[in-house]
């Protein structure tokens, strides 16, 4: 940011993935920077910064794809709401994609997606784009700007897509309760008798709760 180092440079596709929430990013240096068109990030969260900043290096008709922390899709504080704002309204936004259900987790931090979960998402875009994209509960959703002013500018997709239907199983109602609390009562009673065992167990070795 205190160098651009292509200050004129205008690309056709920026890909990147910048690091989440980053601060101190030497704000107090760039209040009059000609990068924020939309706005002075806030001097604790470089999120805003990195996109106005792809955004000022896009040529015309350019596409950016970036790689974001969730929070900045809501985040109402220190002006980062009204930045979003204007790049919703300045229509800079073509689609929001959220890894929710799809993919593999591989280890506690990555989700590995397959080649189908890849093509899946690739050809959602794809018919958003051609004007073809319907949408489908839980998974893909397309919004106006009126739509999202509602939402006062928040782009989490779960406003939007909603939750998928669940299909009825055919067990009726009261039925259904009836065998879920009879099971929940099972295993509070199994949590109890655990509880008991571990006491003695602790109480044994001179440790009393």
């Amino acid at each position: 940011f205190t160098n651009d180092l292509h200050p004129t440079l205008k690309a056709d596709f920026v890909m990147a993935n910048p690091p989440f929430n980053y601060h101190p990013w030497h704000q107090e240096e760039l209040l009059e920077d000609a990068r924020w068109k939309y706005g002075v990030p806030p001097a604790g969260n470089a999120n805003y910064a990195w996109i106005q900043h792809m955004i000022y290096h896009l040529a015309p008709n350019g596409k950016i794809g970036l790689v974001l922390a969730n929070g900045a899709l809501a985040t109402q504080s220190s002006g980062e709401g009204e930045i979003r704002k204007k790049i919703i309204q300045a229509d800079l936004v073509e689609a929001i994609v959220a890894m929710r259900k799809m993919g593999t987790m591989v280890d506690r931090i990555h989700r590995e997606l397959s080649n189908e979960d890849i093509a899946k998402i690739a050809g959602t875009v794809e018919s958003f784009q051609n004007g073809t994209l319907e949408d489908e509960k839980g998974f893909c959703a397309v919004a106006t700007l009126q739509e999202i002013e509602k939402q006062d500018y928040i782009l989490t997709p779960g406003r939007y897509v909603g939750i998928e239907e669940q299909e009825d199983d055919g067990e009726p109602f009261e039925e259904k309760m009836t065998r879920l609390t009879s099971e929940l009562s099972e295993l509070f009673a199994k949590s109890h008798e655990l509880e008991d065992e571990i006491r003695k167990k602790l109480g044994a070795i001179g440790y009393e709760i």
